[in-house]
């Protein structure tokens, strides 16, 4: 099912203060109140450093000399969808989209701040100027395009249909789905995947993806549809619930994951950009990717 067509990553990159089991294989290359989580600039001792031989001096503009001025990095993201991003055992931010946003930070030699909030929340947060970018396994789709910017891709991933236990080989077609109610989070591509490639089903939302897990294995909901890392880690943690035997063309659901950043802020985005094709290219996203990976499977998440 659910295979990664491009790279991944994730190390722990431990972030100082408050304020996405088994992973299939990868290659490298979607506002409300939040609490802020100041981190050092710095990474933690297990986390490859791809930026520190860099030299990212030459990318300047307003928005970077804004950033440098008040010496932080501000990220939008929603901790709760590991590996990409979560909270460890000491409630501190980890996964690879906090790893690239700390290299991000350390590229402009700024701390790393982060914002946990809603996920709905991040893009008009990156739009107010509430923070810098958001980085939340965000897939790249028209419509958010119309609101905010893409950097490049740094990673692609297929999407998994999970049910309830028993039932991976009752849901292998569109045909068997048909009248069936499938979930996922609200305001992410997966709503827009059911309605577009299973017009069929009903959609249901919620907040948070361990919740519509529960549904499933509750048999309350048929199934839901989530991105193949966070689906692997919800099986693995659930036994009331499988990766159906269905897979969505790469037509549907081939999509990449990248960084949003407000419009206009061109300068900003330009920098991202190097980072992340320094990362993917480096291999470090992808060794970033497996340790959290391996960690989100530790806490059970």
């Amino acid at each position: 099912m659910k295979k990664f067509l491009a790279a991944m990553m994730s190390a722990v990159l431990a972030l100082s203060l408050a304020a996405c089991g088994g992973a299939p294989s990868s290659t490298p290359a979607s506002a409300p109140a939040s609490q802020p989580a100041s981190a050092p600039a710095s990474q933690a001792a297990s986390a490859p450093d791809s930026t520190a031989a860099v030299d990212y001096s030459a990318y300047t503009g307003a928005t970077i000399d804004a950033i440098k001025a008040k010496g932080k990095l501000v990220l939008g993201t929603e901790a709760q969808y590991a590996p990409f991003e979560f909270l460890d055992a000491n409630a501190e931010f980890a996964g690879c989209d906090i790893w690239l946003a700390q290299q991000i930070a350390a590229a402009l030699g700024v701390q790393l701040e982060v914002m946990d909030m809603a996920f709905d929340g991040i893009i008009p947060a990156v739009k107010s100027n509430q923070v810098d970018l958001g980085i939340a396994a965000f897939t790249v789709d028209e419509e958010r395009a119309k609101e905010i910017d893409f950097s490049e891709v740094y990673q692609k991933d297929q999407q998994l249909l999970i049910v309830q236990k028993g039932n991976e080989d009752v849901y292998t077609s569109k045909e068997a789905l048909k009248g069936k109610t499938l979930g996922a989070q609200r305001g992410t591509v997966q709503s827009k995947l059911i309605e577009s490639a299973l017009p069929d089903c009903t959609l249901f939302e919620l907040d948070k993806w361990p919740a519509l897990a529960l549904e499933v294995a509750g048999g309350k909901i048929d199934g839901l549809v989530v991105d193949g890392a966070v689906g692997e880690g919800l099986v693995a943690n659930n036994e009331g619930i499988v990766v159906a035997n269905f897979e969505f063309s790469k037509e549907e659901a081939n999509f990449g994951k990248a960084a949003v950043l407000k419009q206009g802020t061109d300068d900003l985005k330009e920098l991202v950009n190097a980072v992340i094709t320094q990362v993917v290219a480096d291999g470090s996203f992808e060794a970033a990717y497996e340790e959290a990976v391996a960690q989100a499977k530790t806490l059970g998440i």
